[in-house]
């Protein structure tokens, strides 16, 4: 794929479609949202950060996909093995209420991040480099999300901690892996499951609440 980010213009339609589904304001929000993908088209290149590189599915499957849990997200945002910031960069961009931390041990896909972060002037967004489970900040976050990570055991062992007291933990699945819920170490529980709606995606999304048991 060519990195010249002319080559994208195709994505305008469908990126302005998708924001107006998602009841996203359209501007400025859909031209901050393709500079982004233009700078990880150009990164993508020479840096293999995704495997998913044509544009109408870079759109769907990344940015929208990322955009549909905006209204589940508030106050601070833990974005673990965000890869090329996914969620997070997305969200920060449609949220600038949100405070995101984006977790990615991976250093080309960080410094993508902070190079992402600096040309977008995303001033609610931090880029930290290391495991989700070796990172203890002062405080925790309200939300912790996690994007094709694993299971929802593996989820809380990882990132269980980075949560505050009353915060919630988001994990974005295909199917709404009930069968996991079983699986969930002592103390934590299935708060609420969404079915997500991403537009242009005919596909199964969910959105597995997970809390802390009181």
């Amino acid at each position: 794929m060519t990195s010249n980010p002319a080559s994208l213009d195709s994505i305008r339609p469908a990126l302005a479609a998708g924001l107006a589904a998602l009841r996203l304001p359209v501007e400025p929000l859909a031209e901050r949202l393709f500079a982004y993908l233009a700078l990880l088209t150009r990164w993508n290149a020479t840096y293999n950060l995704t495997a998913i590189r044509e544009p109408a599915q870079m759109v769907r499957l990344h940015v929208l996909d990322s955009l549909a849990i905006a209204p589940f997200v508030h106050g601070s945002l833990a974005d673990i093995g965000s890869g090329a910031g996914l969620p997070g960069i997305p969200l920060a961009l449609a949220l600038p209420q949100l405070r995101v931390t984006s977790i990615e041990s991976a250093g080309k896909k960080a410094r993508f991040q902070r190079q992402a972060q600096r040309e977008l002037g995303l001033d609610n967004l931090a880029v930290v480099a290391e495991r989700a489970e070796r990172f203890h900040p002062q405080a925790g976050f309200d939300c912790v999300v996690s994007r094709a990570f694993g299971s929802l055991a593996q989820f809380v062992a990882v990132a269980g901690h980075l949560l505050a007291p009353g915060g919630r933990m988001l994990a974005m699945k295909g199917a709404d892996a009930a069968a996991e819920v079983a699986g969930l170490p002592a103390g934590w529980k299935l708060a609420a499951t969404h079915a997500l709606q991403v537009p242009g995606l005919d596909a199964q999304r969910h959105l597995l609440v997970i809390e802390r048991e009181h």
